[in-house]
């Protein structure tokens, strides 16, 4: 549902999986339900419910995926302060974990990076992140958001660096990997970002296509995500201009 932009119905379906969690006694297996639509709104734009989101976690749990998920929700957001409190308590906490250093940290500073206009930075600090990247964290397990994260973001950072054929590489490995993605949303995102990256290195024709898979993809979605009414805007002015 998420992947397809039918995001209040996923928020349900999400609250309703917790809900059976807790009656089995999984309190932690719940949160992490929840975790996952916390960080949709983030992706979607939805800045306020996101943050809104992660703070009503954390007064549930601490567990590590269940932080780093408030902890992208409020990166996502804008909320950098407590994001940053989160990247440096999961740093402490888990040294050692193999999801946290190369994937989780790099991931969320990067966000951070590139909320504070820092694209180069954001770029460097997923190289970290590189060698594992097509790696499943155990966040996409049951929380069902973190895979590829990495790819991503290294894709955003490609576009406020105004590096489209770089940028347009990355979101395609995200198209080409839908085995390791499944249905987390960012595989429908890829799309429209991949459009903006050929529209940034001038592949007009291509950068069109993309936009146009991605509305298909969303052609009944919730009209109010922000994201979307954002896409719909960008390609009209596509198809406006000159051919």
């Amino acid at each position: 549902l998420a992947y397809s932009g039918h995001l209040r119905q996923a928020i349900q379906k999400s609250e309703r999986a917790a809900d059976l969690a807790r009656q089995s006694a999984r309190r932690q297996r719940a949160a992490l339900y929840q975790t996952g639509a916390a960080v949709w709104q983030g992706l979607f734009g939805n800045a306020p419910e996101a943050a809104r989101s992660a703070g009503e976690l954390l007064k549930v749990s601490r567990e590590r995926d269940v932080e780093y998920g408030a902890a992208l929700a409020f990166a996502l957001s804008g909320a950098s302060s407590q994001a940053q409190t989160l990247a440096d308590d999961l740093e402490k906490r888990f040294p050692e974990d193999t999801s946290v250093r190369f994937s989780y940290l790099p991931v969320v500073r990067a966000l951070l990076a590139l909320k504070h206009d820092e694209p180069s930075r954001a770029i460097e600090l997923l190289r970290n992140a590189a060698a594992n990247e097509l790696g499943a964290p155990f966040s996409s397990y049951y929380g069902f958001f973190g895979a590829l994260y990495p790819v991503y973001v290294r894709g955003e950072a490609y576009l406020a660096a105004h590096q489209g054929r770089e940028a347009a590489a990355e979101f395609q490995k995200i198209l080409d990997h839908r085995s390791i993605v499944v249905s987390d949303p960012i595989g429908a995102l890829a799309h429209l970002q991949l459009g903006r990256a050929l529209q940034m290195s001038g592949d007009t024709a291509r950068a069109r296509t993309s936009y146009a898979d991605f509305l298909a993809l969303w052609h009944d979605a919730d009209p109010d995500i922000p994201v979307l009414q954002q896409a719909k805007a960008e390609y009209a002015g596509r198809q406006a201009g000159p051919r």
